[in-house]
């Protein structure tokens, strides 16, 4: 890993469409709606990137990779599940 790569963080992140984006939409109050991000999340062409970040880093709060943390939560009991068969 080069120095920079540990100071600008994943490469990905310069192509998100969030990074284009009101942050807010993806850190929505409690009760508040996800929908926006989700559109987002949707034509973003580095969602898988950005989930698996969220995921590896147990990311506990917004929107990731088209996910909320519940849904994260859920993503990753399915792939613990499916790498045990």
């Amino acid at each position: 890993m080069q120095w920079f790569e540990v100071n600008i963080g994943p490469s990905w992140r310069s192509e998100a469409l969030c990074a284009q984006t009101d942050p807010e939409a993806f850190f929505p109050g409690k009760g508040g709606s996800t929908q926006e991000a989700k559109r987002v999340c949707a034509d973003c062409t580095v969602r898988k990137q950005c989930l698996d970040w969220a995921v590896e880093h147990d990311e506990r709060f917004g929107i990731w990779g088209g996910m909320s943390e519940r849904e994260r939560r859920r993503y990753k009991k399915r792939m613990r599940a499916q790498h045990q068969v």
